[in-house]
């Protein structure tokens, strides 16, 4: 069966415009493998780390020490300035986006995290505040050989509009929207959804049914904010070659993030 590219926004809401109310901006990341500087977008490159800011240790049980210690360093996961991904995700007074994580795989982590997965960390900043930068982060003094150590890759950035998955609409669109994502042409769903290394936008899910994740400060629905893709350039895979997702709160950027495996 031939593959059909996903249609343009417009056309998509042209067969279905009450879908208009439930589109999300976002932006997907392509990886190439490359040596990207502090002061660029990238993925497992290096950090803008202001000098005087203790760098990230994760101390919690994992795989390797069921004790957690000694603690070892984070790594990083992504870095992603303003300029590069403008859109609502941004809080006001910040243009600077920091995810790391520890190298090592967590089974019980804190509840804030995802189970069998790294614990992660993030970070918004103002660029211009960082005028003395850290130039040797520690490397992890522990992980495993086959661990969650991310390979240095710079990004293109592709601007698109990301639709929900049909479970997350009003019952009367889902049939609609099924028969349109049957048009695509090979099986798969091109229209909702968008995969990738992503900023904003909708989560996938292939495993279970959509959930709600509320946030634990103020009982507001969480939304999406990052979604790091399985991917060779890379060298992640996460979860049987699935995403990990953060969820942050939309009320305000400094109440805790939600971590999910999926």
């Amino acid at each position: 069966m031939t593959h059909t590219p996903r249609p343009t926004p417009e056309a998509i809401l042209a067969v279905l415009p009450e879908l208009a109310p439930h589109a999300r901006d976002a932006v997907i990341f392509h990886p190439t493998r490359a040596e990207p500087d502090c002061r660029d977008s990238s993925l497992g490159g290096p950090l803008l780390w202001p000098s005087d800011e203790p760098w990230p240790a994760c101390s919690l049980p994992d795989v390797i020490s069921p004790d957690g210690g000694p603690a070892t360093a984070m790594v990083p996961v992504a870095q992603i300035f303003r300029r590069d991904a403008p859109g609502p995700w941004w809080p006001a007074d910040m243009d600077l986006l920091q995810i790391l994580w520890c190298p090592n795989e967590h089974w019980d982590p804190p509840a804030q995290q995802a189970d069998v997965s790294p614990v992660v960390e993030m970070r918004w900043r103002r660029a211009a505040d960082v005028t003395d930068r850290l130039t040797t982060p520690p490397p992890p003094s522990r992980h495993e050989e086959d661990g969650y150590l991310p390979q240095a890759c710079a990004i293109t950035a592709e601007r698109v509009t990301d639709f929900p998955f049909r479970e997350e609409l009003p019952e009367e669109l889902r049939p609609r929207l099924q028969e349109l994502v049957r048009e695509t042409g090979d099986g798969g769903d091109v229209v909702t959804r968008l995969a990738g290394w992503k900023l904003g936008g909708w989560p996938t899910w292939h495993l279970t049914y959509p959930q709600v994740f509320a946030c634990d400060d103020c009982g507001t629905a969480m939304t999406l904010l990052f979604t790091v893709a399985s991917d060779a350039e890379t060298e992640v895979v996460v979860g049987r070659s699935g995403d990990l997702r953060v969820f942050t709160c939309p009320a305000d950027h400094r109440h805790a993030f939600q971590v999910d495996l999926h």
